[in-house]
């Protein structure tokens, strides 16, 4: 950070954007179905390239879209004051206010989505007139500097690009450092002379607003995600998926032959000139059509399992050639698909529909790789969201809020199991742990944030009237509490 200006950062910026362009984009290629082509002879032809073409399977967004669907956020809490006294309502009301004003109930998706598939993503925070809003940033056209990318959760300076030149107009982008916004114009990636930066502006915080979302981040401040590994998997299941098409459709069948027997010629008509013509009543005489080779050309032949075969020649015989075997290949593809399973941590029956005859325990041995990879993600993203949090509550003016270290996401449990069972183990907690019925209630499937606070609303008001009946009920004697009538004498027994 020898030299911190704008525009050194700007071309900086630009420049990280240029060198992963290439990388990027050859992850996005996989995860939109576009892979390398299979091996194939120099003289393939466009029946080969056909098959190519129809033996790619796509395994990548099912690879990004199994862990996503378990990583959905329901609600936010606040950390504690020093003095220890749990933190008001209203502080949570706040916090999810600017979550639904950024309508991320929907659009988490796709900032986990993004991170999975090429190994981050970003989410800016800024000021807006409907107020203060999130919203994901794609790895394309975004890059961050950090200062110590493995460590830091806060970057010294951010740039989106927000359109790409086109023609003569140049490029535009937005940057962040810790205290402005600028705005950025460029020709192309690399050409770092064209950049220029305008005046700054205040955005509103003390950070740059823009956080990243890593799925996996290494000490050297390198991103992975669960596509760049598994693309030399995905080049050979479609190579051998190739193999199959090109086995199933040249050697699966039967040949049958005939030897001893020329093949009919194909015929034309011509006239008395020798002219060919199309006309029967012009026609004089017939000869074989000549190929481009000035070879007759042999006539097709129209046989199927309706027709008979036959030869006026005792010499001709008639034969077949047994089909080549095909499970090998089958096999092969089975195999492939196992390691992809193995390697991404993926259970089985996720990639090859085999679920018959399983117990529960198997389902669930099946699941733990899975479920561990997801708790990680949660993790690492759960991180991120503390910080968007963080940098809303700032913007907003809510100081204490910014200073928050302490909050955490709540995760929705995406566990398959009943509410009957939910209950049935919640109940158990309470009665036998002794665990308050209130802390038990984030923990109920699919309950929202919403739902939670109606919920604490309508225990306090509960709570009210029960307090209130206490109250009347000791204030109000009993009627053998009431005292003796003016005038009456107690007898002593």
């Amino acid at each position: 950070m020898a030299d911190s200006s704008p525009l050194k950062l700007a071309k900086e910026l630009l420049a990280i954007l240029d060198r992963d362009e290439a990388r990027l984009q050859r992850i996005d290629n996989f995860i939109r179905g576009k892979h390398d082509d299979p091996y194939m002879p120099p003289q393939a032809d466009d029946e080969y390239k056909l098959l190519a073409k129809r033996a790619v399977s796509n395994w990548m967004p099912l690879l990004i879209g199994t862990p996503a669907q378990a990583l959905y956020v329901d609600g936010f809490r606040p950390g504690q004051p020093s003095e220890g006294l749990p933190k008001a309502s209203s502080s949570t009301s706040s916090a999810w206010k600017h979550w639904q004003r950024s309508r991320l109930d929907a659009r988490q998706a796709a900032v986990y989505r993004g991170a999975l598939g090429f190994g981050h993503s970003f989410v800016l925070t800024e000021k807006t007139k409907k107020g203060v809003i999130s919203k994901g940033l794609s790895a394309k056209k975004t890059a961050a500097l950090y200062e110590d990318p493995a460590n830091d959760d806060e970057p010294y300076a951010a740039l989106t690009v927000t359109a790409w030149p086109k023609g003569e107009a140049p490029g535009k982008a937005r940057m962040f450092d810790a205290r402005y916004e600028y705005a950025v114009t460029f020709k192309s990636l690399s050409d770092l002379d064209s950049v220029r930066v305008a005046k700054g502006k205040l955005h509103g915080s003390t950070e740059c607003p823009v956080t990243r979302f890593a799925a996996q981040v290494d000490l050297e401040g390198r991103t992975v995600g669960v596509v760049e590994p598994m693309i030399p998997l995905q080049n050979r299941i479609n190579q051998t998926i190739f193999d199959l098409l090109v086995a199933q459709t040249y050697t699966s069948h039967e040949v049958r032959y005939a030897t001893g027997m020329a093949p009919p010629l194909l015929m034309e008509w011509v006239d008395e000139n020798g002219n060919v013509t199309t006309d029967p009543e012009l026609a004089v005489d017939s000869r074989p059509k000549l190929g481009p080779d000035g070879n007759p050309m042999p006539a097709p032949i129209n046989h199927n399992a309706r027709r008979f075969l036959f030869a006026e020649d005792p010499d001709v015989k008639f034969g077949s050639l047994p089909a080549g075997p095909i499970t090998p290949l089958i096999e092969s593809v089975d195999m492939s698909i196992r390691h992809l399973a193995a390697i991404s941590q993926t259970p089985p029956h996720h990639l090859l529909g085999q679920i018959a005859n399983l117990s529960a325990e198997a389902l669930l041995a099946a699941e733990t790789a899975l479920s561990r990879k997801i708790t990680e993600f949660q993790s690492l993203f759960g991180e991120s969201w503390e910080r968007v949090f963080r940098i809303a509550a700032e913007m907003e003016g809510d100081t204490e809020g910014f200073d928050d270290y302490s909050g955490e996401v709540q995760w929705r449990d995406m566990e398959s199991r009943s509410l009957a069972q939910a209950a049935d183990a919640l109940g158990k907690l309470k009665e036998q742990l002794g665990i308050p019925a209130r802390g038990l209630w984030k923990r109920v499937p699919g309950v929202t944030q919403t739902e939670y606070e109606d919920w604490e609303e309508l225990a306090e008001e509960e709570d009210s009237v029960a307090q209130l009946a206490t109250a009347l009920t000791r204030a109000t004697p009993s009627a053998d509490q009431a005292p003796a009538p003016p005038g009456s004498e107690v007898v002593a027994a």
